[in-house]
Parts: C-alpha cells; sequence; structure tokens
C-alpha cells in the first residue's frame, strides 16, 4: 500500500510563496502520475496539476497556470513539491496530494479526474490571508 505525505503548508500573506511536499514510501516517485487537488470549504474537490510518470507532462488549472509548479525530486526519487507563487486568497484550501500507477497508460499520460488516482494523502492547509 503506497503512503502519502503532503507537508509545507501553512498562512501565507497574498503575494506570499509557499511549497508544499509529497512524499511517498518504500516506493519510486518515477513509477506513479502524481497530482495535486484542493478543496475549499464548502466546494467541491478540483485540479490543481499533475505531472507525468516520466516528469515530461504536466497540466495546471487555468486559475493557477503562471503561478504554481509541479515537480519531481531527481534525486531522491521519493517526493513531489507544488511550488506556489503570487498566492491569493482563493487559493486557500485543503491540499492533496495524489497517486497512480496508470499502468493501462503511456509514460506521459496524466489525470486531471481525481477518480483516476488511486492513493491519496491525508492533506495539508494552505491558507492566504493578510
Amino acid at each position: 500500500q503506497l503512503q502519502l505525505v503532503e507537508s509545507g503548508g501553512g498562512l501565507v500573506q497574498p503575494g506570499g510563496s509557499l511549497t508544499l511536499s509529497c512524499s511517498i514510501s518504500g516506493r519510486t516517485i518515477s513509477r506513479y502520475v502524481m497530482g495535486w487537488f484542493r478543496q475549499a470549504p464548502g466546494k467541491e474537490r478540483e485540479f490543481v496539476t499533475a505531472i507525468s510518470r516520466d516528469r515530461l507532462n504536466t497540466g495546471y488549472a487555468d486559475s493557477v497556470k503562471g503561478r504554481f509548479t509541479i515537480s519531481k525530486d531527481d534525486v531522491a526519487e521519493n517526493t513531489m513539491y507544488l511550488q506556489m507563487n503570487n498566492l491569493k486568497p482563493e487559493d486557500t484550501a485543503f491540499y492533496y496530494c495524489a497517486a497512480d500507477s496508470a499502468v493501462m497508460y503511456p509514460n506521459n499520460y496524466y489525470s486531471t479526474m481525481s477518480s483516476a488516482y488511486h492513493y491519496w494523502g491525508e492533506g495539508t492547509q494552505v491558507t492566504v490571508s493578510s
């Protein structure tokens, strides 16, 4: 059973930056399609960004394009990152990392659908407020 653990959330002022990390246990991250989703109070969980197994394909929600960057650790191979810049109050949410082996798909595949991901972390809170 793959375990995902998020870290790095917190309180930040509008315009500030945060980096979230998602660590997996026992496996190398290159075996998985990885994604970040978020859920604000009273709202549905929504796609934020995803990265393919081979790291060559990434996708972003329109609301975060140009501000957020997803990446996989090239050295440790067990951590994924979400660099968030120019944060806005509307980015306030609980952020979840997700993974799936996606063995039926090519290495450059990723999904924006939460239902495509089998493994989930417990999340980390990001609050953007002055």
